[in-house]
């Protein structure tokens, strides 16, 4: 796998990890049939990304990134389609999640 491939199925996972937790709120505590099964379904399709970057980039590195900027888009879909706005400490814990990502993608090391 070259360099870029990891990355690319972790925003993979991202993306549906995200997805999932919409759905997940969509389902209200999983009693309707249809988001519970689009929210079972996009969490199998985030895991599979997420074993394929892990073939690459060590786990630690791997879930750190992964959680974060899954906490961040999640954060900004509540924005967008809830109308929940975060407050300024809020955003100052979100922006250091994502300084943290960086951190420890650029600095964490990879073996």
């Amino acid at each position: 796998m070259n360099l870029v491939t990891p990355y690319l199925f972790l925003l993979f996972a991202v993306l549906f990890g995200t997805l999932s937790n919409n759905f997940a709120k969509s389902a209200e505590g999983f009693s309707l049939i249809v988001p519970s099964l689009l929210s079972a379904l996009t969490i199998i399709l985030c895991m599979y990304g997420l074993s394929n970057v892990m073939k690459s980039i060590p786990i630690g590195i791997t879930y750190a990134s992964f959680a974060g900027l899954c906490i961040v888009a999640t954060s900004m879909v509540g924005v967008f389609k809830y109308a929940q706005m975060p407050n300024f400490f809020t955003m100052i814990g979100l922006i250091l999640i994502v300084v943290g990502v960086v951190i420890v993608n650029l600095f964490g090391g990879s073996d």
